[in-house]
């Protein structure tokens, strides 16, 4: 799995992956352009699809309608270092009403989602940088 950003100009960011982009901004406020979300927006953006995705893919083997089923990420940033986004809060709203069986197995098919167990077990990471044509 691979996705290539590249600098746009001012703030603003593209990333690509499998012939598919999006950009990222600032806020106005913060020197940008406000001409798309920003990589926190981004992450909590990926967390909160990924959640749907297992979500979905549960109600839909049950044979139970997923049409309208919403999610709502949040954080916090922390005001201590190293800057980075705690108290994180998902929440998943049903289009449909559960039994007790299948609210539980909802909630072990959506703390599946890989973005979720990529955050509760940190990976390992390494930044490399190179130099012009390197």
């Amino acid at each position: 799995m691979q996705v290539n950003i590249r600098y746009n100009s001012n703030l603003q960011f593209q990333a690509t992956a499998r012939g598919h982009a999006i950009l990222g901004d600032q806020p106005l406020d913060n020197g940008g352009d406000d001409a798309g979300m920003t990589p926190p927006e981004w992450f909590l953006a990926s967390l909160g699809s990924c959640v749907g995705f297992y979500a979905v893919k549960y109600l839909q083997a049950r044979g139970l309608d997923a049409t309208g089923l919403s999610i709502n990420v949040s954080a916090q940033k922390t005001t201590n270092s190293p800057a980075r986004l705690d108290h994180l809060k998902i929440h998943l709203n049903s289009p449909i009403a559960l039994d007790d069986r299948h609210q539980a197995g909802l909630q072990r098919a959506v703390d599946a989602c890989i973005i979720h167990n990529t955050l509760t077990h940190p990976p390992q990471i390494t930044t490399q940088i190179t130099m012009g044509s390197e």
